[in-house]
């Protein structure tokens, strides 16, 4: 028997908005500018970084292909990464302000058209809730759309572990059979599939093989590109 949709969990980055390229990217590549490094994250570096979940994770992992790291980091690499990302998260903060991250096509429609239908919706992502809240607070005619945001800072794993997923639905009292995923990534496909969620994937910038994202109930560009609508979405519940 097919179950009832009762609600729509939302990636953020590279699912609600083109945050990645448009805003994270050229983020992390001010605060190393400050730091007076030399290093660069072009977008092929920075597509292969995305395997890795969280801003500071994905310092870390940068940190260690390289041959040297900067004095501040060989005296207290955790402190000096913390001190990065938050500078980062400045520059981030300040290209929403500038209207640089719009919405994804279709997402404006999908998440207006469920709050009309009385589905519950929540943000679920490893990203900071600043970063989350600066993003939403550009578009407020989405603020009221989500009745639960989980963070980076409200778990302990990040995507791929399905942490996350599986305290929203404690926290909304679902079954992950009544809900959807709305994600990106394999990672996030990932974790999502952990919790027992469907999952329909919008592409972003995923350039990796198609077999990456066969666990997902669908596949397309963006909400827009089908076009797709609420009652498509129903029918992809098991």
């Amino acid at each position: 028997m097919m179950h009832r949709l009762q609600a729509l969990l939302w990636d953020v980055d590279g699912t609600l908005a083109d945050t990645e390229e448009n805003g994270h990217r050229p983020a992390f590549n001010a605060a190393f500018q400050k730091e007076g490094l030399d290093w660069h994250w072009d977008a092929q570096t920075y597509r292969r970084l995305l395997q890795v979940s969280g801003g500071r994770e994905r310092i870390r992992a940068w940190m260690h292909e390289q041959d040297h790291w900067p004095e501040a980091a060989n005296n207290d690499s955790e402190a000096w990464i913390d001190q990065l990302q938050l500078n980062k998260q400045q520059f981030y903060l300040q290209r929403i302000k500038q209207g640089l991250i719009p919405l994804r096509p279709g997402i404006e429609r999908v998440l207006l058209e469920a709050q009309a239908a009385g589905l519950r919706q929540a943000v679920v992502t490893t990203s900071g809730r600043n970063a989350v809240e600066g993003l939403l607070a550009s578009h407020q005619q989405l603020q009221s759309c989500f009745a639960l945001m989980i963070c980076g800072e409200d778990v302990s794993r990040k995507k791929p572990d399905p942490q996350a997923y599986r305290l929203a639905l404690q926290a909304l009292g679902l079954e992950g059979a009544t809900a959807l995923a709305i994600e990106d990534s394999p990672q996030g496909m990932k974790a999502a599939r952990g919790a027992d969620l469907a999952v329909v994937i919008t592409t972003a910038d995923w350039h990796g093989e198609a077999t990456d994202l066969a666990d997902a109930a669908l596949v397309m560009d963006h909400f827009d590109s089908k076009p797709t609508r609420l009652a498509d979405l129903r029918d992809l519940l098991p």
